[in-house]
């Protein structure tokens, strides 16, 4: 299946990006992948921060997966820092690869490496296949989250 690398995203990854986002129910009915514009714009927020981390699995030179991590301190947990994990996407034909899983425990060993003392992230109540994968590498259904469009 060829080599595999997980590297910070490059502005040129965004469109790539941006189709993963869109490509399943809930992204096709939120995602505009025909106007650049608004992702362009906070691919360069997210870039220029330091606790954040875009993240994409190449192969082959195709972008064919992708994560967002947050770097969120605070008090709690003896002044813990959490890693966040947010639009876990992997491209259609290489779903049931592995590559889901490769992803995660990337973001895991990042969020390691930058002393975190907890992981955590968010997944849609409809996307019960979703959490049945994150409940096979050891997350636990732990909260109940809440969201306030705006």
């Amino acid at each position: 299946m060829g080599d595999l690398t997980i590297r910070r995203a490059v502005a040129a990854d965004v469109p790539a990006i941006v189709a993963m986002l869109a490509d399943d129910p809930l992204g096709a009915t939120r995602e505009s992948p025909d106007d650049p514009a608004p992702y362009t714009a906070a691919y360069v927020v997210i870039d220029a921060d330091p606790h954040q981390m875009l993240a994409v699995a190449e192969r082959n030179g195709q972008v064919v997966g992708t994560l967002q991590l947050t770097f969120l301190s605070g008090l709690a947990r003896r002044g813990a820092t959490r890693a966040q994990i947010e639009a876990v996407r992997v491209a259609s034909g290489e779903r049931g690869s592995g590559l889901g899983a490769t992803l995660m425990e990337w973001a895991v060993e990042q969020a390691r490496d930058r002393g975190c003392g907890l992981v955590q992230l968010t997944s849609d109540t409809s996307r019960t296949d979703a959490h049945r994968f994150y409940e096979r590498l050891g997350f636990k259904a732990s909260h109940v989250g809440f969201k306030l469009d705006l």
